[in-house]
């Protein structure tokens, strides 16, 4: 995606998607397959704000009416952040807190709010425009400065940007927690994309509605869990006249961890980020061992209803990511208290290890940029893994070197 100019782009959402009724709420199947309105029960997200880092964001939908806060956005980022120039920032922040007014999307975490940073991704028309729409590194540092507890990243590039990866671990040390799309690219690469690939952000692969990897996925070191991502509606473009079916993509799939982050965040207000992602990856759904992470689903499928409705998953150490295993000083609750990570992600070992890995029979999945192609299933036996109320079935096979 612009990887050759080493440019940032936003993870595809669809192909050729067909225009759906405006009530698209049963068309999002996953909020069934999560129990979500028994997770509303209990948590709607309530007290957590997201930082979504994207195209900007519409405020305006009939869905994000009352939810975004423009007036948390550091003036030094706040350029056009509430102009969404492809759509795709919207999509992202209804799929997280979206009330669903007017048939618009329902995001995971209703009660959650949004903090929009338009950042200058692919798409993105204009020398002035472009000038003065800040770059991930400037808008990761201003959340990383907010009280924004929460950052979702679904967008991507094949390189390494020093001054990205700096401000990745300034948020770090600023206690927050971040969530990235690991890319949607799989047929021409296998390695996940950049900022998803850093340490201290957790890497979400997409799964479609039997619990597979979508074929398109990218997947390899960095894929710390999977949410669903395959058949979630959009907004089609940026005049956000119409939703649009059939997309796939690992944004979507960030965006729903990120909601479901949320939920378990504002049931526990005390904890730290540490331990929010902790529980999401101790009670993520799996059949391999959880020291030896998929490099295509990584710990497993999201599951926030182990940790609300059953109160499953420990949290553990406030000052210890749960992935690299490296100790941070004191740790950062949702009340806004940060941290200072004691060792540099740099020198962190790689965020996922040797073992299981899960590959799945993805569907004919497309990609609204062409990106998104089929991808040779390594399948064996079938199990079975829960999601909320749902069964997935995922597929394993071995570790291949």
């Amino acid at each position: 995606m612009g990887a050759a100019l080493g440019a940032l782009a936003a993870l595809s959402a669809g192909l050729a998607p067909n225009a759906v009724a405006d009530d698209v709420r049963p068309k999002q199947w996953y909020l069934d397959a999560m129990k979500a309105d028994e997770l509303w029960k209990v948590s709607t997200g309530k007290g957590i704000k997201i930082a979504v880092l994207d195209t900007g964001v519409n405020p305006d939908t009939s869905s994000l009416k009352g939810q975004v806060l423009t007036g948390d956005v550091p003036k030094s980022v706040a350029f056009h952040a509430t102009k969404d120039y492809k759509g795709h920032g919207t999509t992202i922040a209804e799929l997280i807190a979206g009330t669903g007014a007017g048939g618009g999307l329902k995001g995971l975490a209703p009660g959650a709010k949004i903090v929009p940073y338009r950042v200058n991704l692919v798409g993105l028309k204009g020398a002035s425009e472009k000038k003065r729409t800040p770059d991930a590194a400037k808008a990761i540092r201003a959340a990383a400065d907010s009280d924004a507890q929460i950052i979702n990243m679904s967008f991507g590039r094949d390189t390494i940007s020093p001054g990205e990866q700096e401000a990745v671990e300034y948020a770090a040390s600023k206690g927050k927690l971040m969530f990235g799309a690991v890319g949607n690219n799989a047929q021409q690469k296998s390695s996940v994309e950049y900022p998803a690939a850093y340490p201290f952000i957790v890497g979400v692969a997409a799964s479609d509605k039997s619990g597979s990897v979508g074929d398109f996925s990218a997947h390899g070191r960095g894929v710390d869990l999977a949410a669903p991502g395959l058949d979630v509606p959009r907004w089609c473009d940026a005049t956000f006249r119409s939703y649009c079916g059939g997309a796939e993509g690992t944004s979507a799939a960030s965006a729903i961890a990120s909601g479901a982050a949320a939920l378990i965040w504002s049931a526990h207000p005390d904890w730290t980020a540490n331990q929010v992602s902790r529980v999401l990856l101790d009670t993520a759904g799996r059949d391999w061992p959880k020291d030896a992470p998929s490099k295509y689903l990584g710990y497993g499928l999201i599951r926030p209803s182990r940790s609300l409705l059953h109160g499953e998953g420990k949290p553990g150490a406030a000052n210890v990511d749960p992935v690299s295993n490296e100790q941070t000083s004191t740790g950062s609750s949702g009340t806004g208290a940060t941290p200072s990570v004691s060792v540099p992600a740099s020198s962190q070992p790689p965020k996922s290890t040797s073992g299981g890995e899960t590959s799945a029979a993805g569907s004919s999945a497309k990609s609204s940029d062409g990106n998104d192609q089929l991808w040779i299933v390594l399948g064996a036996a079938a199990a079975v893994v829960v999601i909320g109320g749902g069964a997935f079935a995922v597929l394993r096979t071995r570790r291949s070197g």
